[in-house]
């Protein structure tokens, strides 16, 4: 039998940063994966564009020192609508970090990076126990405690247990919380281009049909401007430019970016992921609360998926911070109840604006498309609705 205050299932960035952060304010932590302990070169290549909220957080968690030199800055969100007969911009919104308070919109940061950072964090904290290659096989919430049994046969009870283990969630599960999940027939392409305009900080979103076309800023690779990409298309389109050699999705890339950056070279591998909207119908049971992914996730629109993540996370600090200084359970049904009340809303009004924004993006129709370009020019000129999409673009 291992007791501990919080017992965290999900060793990803979500995991780790909520580790990291519950360890800072002093509670003992157990985290758990079902991945080795050598992550080696990883197989990632997505990159997180982290927005001010998220970087407050990390900053209490005492690891963002360490994450910030391996990113670069987001000062300017550009949208580009492309939607008329020709592909050319016929609007450019340029959002710019300096209208807001602390002068960015962010950091993107390589999802490797981040992992690397949090796991070197991780190892130097006395009140965080890591155990790789270990998996929940069964939970149980009561009055008093979680009780969890691992993989490797110990049993884990626990004041509180995060789930934080992914979309296909194995506590959400064996607390029985239903979630409802919906596909868009799209796919997310993901690559790194370099290209000879430089980027200048600006974070370039393409519309035109079948998703956005979305380039981030990343630090220079071998002495060149370089970007991350994630090309959101649909899923028949998306796997031919997957199949594509590196010269010839660099020249459709180059094309479907209007030459933009001038020509554009990939300079990594590439990878592909189905799109998917995904709530559940609580974030709690007894004992256990749901975080990341396990509580919500959506497309790649505007870098909220992880700064979701990162706000749960916060809050679910906040309350048990201030359970700890009045001596209470930081497991207590009440807090979690209050987790709920404050999470909830927040996470189906932003799952579902997501999705509506999505669903804009693959407009085929030129009255749609019309439709969605007077939105943006409105949003663009008119100016309490880009201040709102400036407070929107920060993650508040």
């Amino acid at each position: 039998m291992i007791e501990t205050d919080i017992l965290i299932a999900g060793g990803g960035i979500a995991g780790m940063s909520a580790a990291a952060r519950f360890a800072a304010d002093g509670h003992r932590i157990m985290i758990v994966d079902p991945a080795p302990a050598d992550i080696g070169e990883g197989t990632d290549l997505r990159t997180t564009a982290f927005l001010q909220p998220g970087i407050e957080t990390l900053k209490k968690a005492g690891v963002w020192d360490a994450i910030k030199p391996t990113g670069a800055e987001l000062r300017v969100m550009r949208i580009v609508d492309a939607g008329g007969n020709e592909l050319a911009p016929r609007e450019t919104a340029d959002f710019d970090g300096a209208e807001t308070t602390q002068g960015f919109f962010g950091w993107n940061v390589s999802n490797k990076a981040a992992r690397v950072s949090l796991m070197a964090k991780l190892e130097t904290l006395p009140n965080v126990d890591f155990r790789f290659s270990t998996t929940v096989t069964g939970f149980t919430g009561t009055a008093r405690y979680g009780e969890a049994t691992l993989s490797g046969g110990e049993t884990v009870r626990a004041k509180l247990v995060v789930a934080a283990d992914g979309r296909n969630s194995s506590l959400r599960e064996f607390a029985g919380i239903k979630h409802r999940r919906w596909a868009y027939d799209q796919s997310a392409l993901v690559f790194v281009v370099t290209h000879d305009k430089p980027h200048d900080n600006i974070s370039t979103e393409i519309h035109r049909t079948g998703g956005p076309l979305t380039l981030v800023p990343m630090p220079d690779l071998d002495g060149k401007p370089c970007s991350s990409v994630v090309w959101m298309t649909p899923a028949d389109r998306a796997r031919q430019l997957y199949n594509m050699d590196d010269a010839t999705l660099s020249a459709e890339i180059t094309h479907d970016t209007m030459s933009m950056f001038g020509p554009l070279t990939v300079a990594s591998p590439r990878a592909i992921w189905p799109m998917i909207s995904q709530v559940p119908s609580r974030l709690i049971s007894a004992r256990l609360a749901l975080v990341a992914e396990a509580a919500h996730v959506v497309p790649p629109i505007g870098a909220q998926g992880l700064n979701m993540s990162l706000h749960d996370i916060e809050t679910l600090a906040d309350l048990m911070a201030k359970a700890k200084l009045k001596g209470e359970d930081i497991g207590a049904t009440t807090l979690l109840k209050s987790y709920e009340r404050k999470q909830l809303p927040k996470t189906l009004a932003r799952v579902g604006g997501i999705d509506l924004l999505n669903r804009a993006s693959m407009f085929e129709p030129r009255t749609l498309r019309d439709l969605r370009y007077a939105g943006l020019t409105a949003i663009n000129r008119i100016g309490p609705l880009r201040k709102l999409a400036i407070k929107v673009g920060v993650g508040k």
